[in-house]
């Protein structure tokens, strides 16, 4: 095991029993009825096909599906982020919670304007999940397979 410095993160070999007990309190916070229901809106009602549907529901607090987005982008973005910073072994969280991925992979195409109108750092600890762990690499093609085929279908 690589011991982490002031300029990188925590590095894990294996998973252990801190990092199982961290992946049980997600679920949990995932099962709280708020965050049910933001989840749910987002994942069955926003399929965006272009940047406009994306900036009509990020731009407008609004709009229905507004602060559903801002819990679930949060949550994820958290939750990938203790990953990115080693907190918790990165492709042991993803083999358990690549959910994220599917709003990743919802916003992905339109990610460079998203990030022009709004700020650079949108989605940059799930980008780096998707991108710098195995596991999130095989986990995020098949769910950008999933999407594309969901947005064809719109």
């Amino acid at each position: 095991m690589t011991l982490p410095t002031a300029r990188s993160p925590m590095v894990k070999d294996h998973p252990d029993h801190h990092d199982a007990d961290l992946v049980l309190r997600l679920y949990e916070l995932r099962r709280e009825p708020v965050m049910r229901a933001a989840r749910d809106a987002i994942y069955e009602q926003f399929t965006p096909r272009s940047y406009a549907e994306v900036k009509a529901v990020t731009s407008d607090r609004k709009h229905p599906l507004n602060a559903a987005y801002r819990q679930v982008s949060a949550y994820w973005e958290m939750v990938y982020g203790m990953a990115k910073h080693g907190i918790v072994h990165a492709d042991f969280l993803i083999e358990n919670n690549g959910e994220g991925f599917f709003l990743l992979a919802k916003v992905h195409p339109f990610l460079k304007e998203l990030r022009a109108d709004t700020s650079p750092a949108q989605f940059q600890n799930a980008e780096w999940a998707a991108t710098h762990t195995d596991e999130g690499k095989t986990r995020f093609a098949r769910i950008q397979g999933i999407v594309e085929k969901q947005r064809a279908a719109k």
